[in-house]
């Protein structure tokens, strides 16, 4: 089991070595050449395994990939030998190089699953390794031409066996876009297990697990800020007993915590997996 390893936490883990199976950064916070942050880096993955999660490679990008981003992740994987490295199934990029700095949803089509399986294969040939994408929450749609074609997990299981990446499975996420589509929290959790259930065995190489809040208009939002969901619990469960013991990720990044309350939510993952 691991968790995000968030700034406020870098001293207190690396004094205090609890025990973990790994820990994972945003990517783009260590592209500096040097200085203090990347020796913190070092330390870490000196202690643990290290996951190097991004968030601005926009895969579904009709813009095509930043040979710029692309090279400093190359450079950081490089350098620290991360055990993953994962990004998300998202456009962000458009014309000639302006950034959204968001991670915004791609239709699933056959253009865009041809689209993301170039770039995905763009990026495991620079680091010379598979990658994982992750599934998004997604507060707008397609409409029109645009319009999904494709059931989501019907498009990352092609995905997966087409450009041999793995998915980085967010049930946090699966959970937050049923409650957005109109449905209550039970309702909500049964519609994440049928998105479990259509999976492709053996494509799943990580599990996210975080919390979210819902506002006063109903929209439910993917802040990870709060403890994981007893309905997102009971999700996971189903997740563990059909795809195995995957490695889990706890997410916290808004309101961070002391380690202890992060720490104790690896250790529910953990029992939940033993």
């Amino acid at each position: 089991m691991g968790i995000g390893w968030r700034q406020p936490h870098y001293e207190t883990l690396l004094a205090e070595r609890p025990a973990l199976g790994f820990i994972e950064v945003h990517s783009e916070n260590f592209f500096a050449d040097g200085g203090v942050t990347l020796a913190v880096l070092e330390a870490g993955r000196a202690a643990y395994d290290l996951s190097l999660h991004g968030v601005g490679l926009a895969l579904g990008s009709a813009a095509g990939l930043d040979d710029w981003h692309l090279q400093r992740l190359a450079r950081l994987v490089e350098r620290v030998q991360p055990r993953w490295v994962s990004d998300h199934a998202c456009f962000a990029r458009v014309g000639s190089g302006l950034h959204a700095a968001d991670l915004l949803p791609i239709p699933f089509t056959d253009e865009s699953l041809a689209l993301m399986v170039t770039h995905v294969q763009q990026v495991q040939e620079r680091l010379g390794r598979p990658m994982l994408v992750e599934n998004i929450s997604a507060y707008v749609g397609w409409a029109g031409p645009g319009q999904d074609t494709l059931a989501e997990p019907e498009f990352f299981n092609a995905l997966t066996q087409r450009s041999g990446c793995g998915l980085l499975l967010d049930v946090n996420n699966l959970f937050v876009n049923a409650r957005n589509a109109g449905n209550g929290p039970e309702t909500a959790a049964r519609e994440a297990v049928r998105w479990v259930d259509a999976v492709r065995h053996g494509s799943v190489g990580e599990i996210h697990l975080a919390g979210h809040c819902e506002q006063e208009d109903g929209l439910v939002i993917d802040d990870h800020g709060s403890r994981v969901r007893d309905e997102v619990w009971r999700v996971y469960e189903h997740a563990i007993r059909r795809l195995g013991p995957v490695p889990t990720l706890i997410e916290w990044d808004t309101a961070v915590p002391d380690l202890g309350v992060l720490l104790g939510e690896s250790q529910r993952a953990r029992a939940v997996q033993a």
